[in-house]
């Protein structure tokens, strides 16, 4: 599908600089992108790649136009904007209603006529699809789960009994949900092990990325509020709590009723002890441990960069007796 930059500058609400007849039917980088596809700067960074660019057009931030070879749509947020555009551009492709000859499905599920069931789908008892919804190959879905409309179920995701999804959730292949968390008991004899009688719950447009997993509550739920996005190889331990808007990036670690608020950035291998809370606004960098609760928006980090070994060595040495200087002087 082409489009001209001015039909694209009204439909996005940017300021056109340049010739609206340009025609667009695709996206690149800055670097790579040629013919009719359009690009974006957001980083200042780039502003060397940008004057070389054989972009059709680009997307910047006002004031940044300056040196720019080809037409350009300004807008206040350049990298929103290019998804926006890209996601017109390149749609997510529809499905058509109907279940595959070898999936199963039990009969007392109840699955929308507008819904998709792919090859080898298994689907248990009193579990609801909602319309629109499209399940993958191979997905194994329990008893009494709710799917809700407009959802993607990608290839061999497993969502365990009584779990909840809301509408426009995206689950990546390889997604578990509802898997016990990971509850015993110590005794003298070795572990006994705790039932896990709670569920997960996900609000609406929840993003979660390939081999994710989400643990059932011990007693009460895990819940993932609306809007949630959660990288590949994430673990959310039973029990958690995290507040909508919230991102997760690879490797992350959420340990067992932790409680996270709205709007958080928590970077990749970020690992979050369990009962302990975080409140609304906080950007966690990436590598850090967060072993206590943090009451006050803003941006934290732990951990150091990589060193040489011999240096860090010696650092390490000195930072264990830090504590022990400090009671010689006192």
């Amino acid at each position: 599908m082409s489009v001209t930059l001015a039909e694209l500058a009204a439909r996005f609400d940017c300021e056109l600089r340049g010739d609206g007849d340009t025609l667009v039917d695709t996206v690149g980088t800055l670097d790579n992108a040629a013919g009719r596809a359009i690009s974006f700067l957001a980083n200042p960074q780039y502003r060397a790649s940008l004057q070389r660019t054989r972009a059709a057009a680009v997307i910047l931030k006002p004031g940044l136009e300056t040196g720019c070879p080809v037409p350009a749509l300004l807008a206040s947020n350049p990298y929103a904007t290019y998804a926006r555009i890209a996601r017109f551009l390149h749609p997510v492709p529809g499905h058509e209603p109907g279940i595959h000859p070898t999936a199963i499905i039990d009969d007392d599920a109840n699955v929308a006529a507008t819904a998709r069931i792919d090859a080898h789908a298994i689907i248990g008892a009193d579990t609801r699809i909602g319309d629109g919804v499209s399940i993958g190959p191979g997905v194994v879905i329990g008893k009494n789960v709710s799917v809700g409309a407009g959802s993607r179920v990608h290839a061999r995701v497993v969502i365990m009994d009584d779990t909840e999804i809301g509408e426009r959730c995206v689950l990546h292949p390889g997604v578990v949900l509802g898997a016990d968390g990971f509850g015993f008991a110590p005794e003298e004899s070795g572990w006994v092990a705790v039932p896990q009688l709670g569920k997960v719950v996900l609000g609406d447009d929840v993003s979660i990325g390939a081999n994710s997993a989400v643990d059932r509550g011990a007693i009460d739920d895990t819940v993932i509020e609306s809007a949630v996005i959660i990288d590949n190889l994430v673990q959310v331990g039973h029990n958690v709590h995290i507040g909508s808007q919230t991102a997760l990036a690879g490797f992350a670690g959420v340990a067992g009723s932790a409680r996270i608020g709205q709007r958080c950035l928590i970077g990749a291998a970020v690992l979050i002890n369990g009962h302990i809370s975080i409140c609304d606004d906080v950007f966690i960098t990436m590598h850090s441990t967060v072993l206590r609760s943090i009451d006050e928006p803003g941006k934290y980090s732990s951990s150091f960069d990589t060193d040489k070994a011999d240096r860090w060595a010696r650092n390490a040495v000195r930072f264990r007796r830090i504590d022990e200087q400090l009671r010689r002087r006192n």
